[in-house]
């Protein structure tokens, strides 16, 4: 069996690159031959290590450099690297022939579908529909962007129709794209399940995640407000980067809270991160999943987070392992969160059970899905 992912970038921290690369280890070294196509970022070493059994394919296309220019110019640029980059992708898949082909529903889904090498396409979407490709964030950029948005949602629609299978994270995301193709709900696998887990007895409640509009950070500093009214004596530490890493350190100055969010760079030994932590808090606007929230659980640490679409409801057990707060709502989220902080017990208790309930995420489990949806296809 050979497999091919292709993907937009292996060098980021974050859910998206880490699945990836884990998954395509998984398999290499569980003897299927994996190709990863990486056709932007890609001149960045990765962030998380690739399997040697592993061949990476640059493309060096810098979709990045259209940007900051005129709409017609970035027209022009995007096309050009448009008609390159279906080239190379086309000239690939006709040399090394794989079984089946894996598309994360960046660019490449414009043309994959058409290119007739005799192997099974499939879709992975890591995100909720609504929000795929950012067409949310160009939607809000006046008449003539939301006509683009528009155009390229319904042509998204029809590519995602030729493909052999979609695969989702959640069952709410799949139902959105009920209609259009076959579709598979598997989750991700956890990355992770240390021997040590939290002792949930350190004022420390924890984030981590990009720093970005996706990620509700405006909410997730407000949630504080809230519980520092109420302990001052705990601390709120993010860990991550991204485009509004400026906006957030500046809300966190406005509120008067630097002395209690602390703002780290990603690191690599995020997991002795966790196990510091007594509480996970997450304020996302949408999500794909949320890989965030199941390696907290698996070191042992309770979650609050809001019933954002789509995963995170797909995850916690409200009331069991951790707390579904209402969407956008600070309020009940730092409620939540002051509960957990004044019942030691109970984040004790949560923390624990969270830890025995996120083992339905193993590895094991879920790359049998994988390796088992690959079989069906390739028949």
């Amino acid at each position: 069996m050979k497999v091919m992912y292709v993907v937009e970038a292996v060098n980021l921290p974050g859910g998206y690159d880490r699945v990836i690369i884990e998954k395509a280890n998984y398999l290499a070294e569980h003897g299927t031959e994996v190709i990863i196509a990486v056709t932007s970022h890609a001149l960045a070493e990765p962030y998380y290590p690739i399997s040697e059994k592993v061949k990476v394919v640059d493309f060096k296309l810098d979709f990045h450099r259209q940007y900051g220019h005129h709409i017609f110019y970035r027209a022009y640029v995007y096309f050009t690297l448009m008609r390159r980059y279906r080239k190379v992708l086309t000239d690939l898949l006709y040399v090394e022939r794989p079984d089946v082909v894996i598309t994360t529903l960046g660019r490449d889904i414009d043309f994959i579908t058409d290119i007739q090498d005799g192997s099974a396409k499939i879709g992975e979407s890591h995100i909720a529909k609504d929000y795929v490709r950012n067409l949310h964030l160009m939607e809000q950029r006046g008449f003539v962007y939301r006509l683009i948005a528009k155009h390229w949602r319904h042509k998204l629609d029809r590519k995602v129709r030729k493909l052999d299978t979609l695969v989702l994270l959640t069952q709410h995301d799949a139902d959105s794209w009920a209609g259009l193709t076959t579709t598979v709900v598997i989750p991700n696998a956890l990355p992770f399940y240390p021997q040590q887990a939290s002792s949930c007895d350190n004022k420390k409640v924890i984030y981590v995640g990009r720093l970005n509009e996706q990620k509700g950070l405006e909410y997730l500093i407000k949630t504080w407000e809230g519980v520092y009214q109420r302990h001052k004596d705990w601390q709120l530490h993010m860990y991550g980067e991204g485009e509004q890493e400026t906006l957030v350190r500046q809300l966190i100055k406005d509120a008067g809270l630097e002395h209690v969010v602390i703002l780290h760079k990603p690191t690599k030994q995020i997991m002795e991160k966790y196990i510091e932590s007594s509480i996970f808090l997450l304020t996302s606007r949408f999500e794909g999943f949320g890989m965030v929230l199941v390696e907290a659980m698996a070191c042992g640490v309770p979650v609050v987070s809001f019933d954002c679409p789509w995963g995170p409801a797909d995850i916690i057990s409200n009331g069991t392992d951790g707390y579904l707060v209402e969407y956008l709502n600070t309020d009940e989220a730092a409620q939540r969160v002051c509960q957990l902080i004044e019942n030691p017990q109970l984040r004790k208790d949560m923390g624990a059970r969270a830890r025995v309930n996120v083992k339905r995420f193993q590895r094991d489990l879920v790359m049998k899905q994988w390796t088992d949806l690959f079989a069906k296809v390739s028949c």
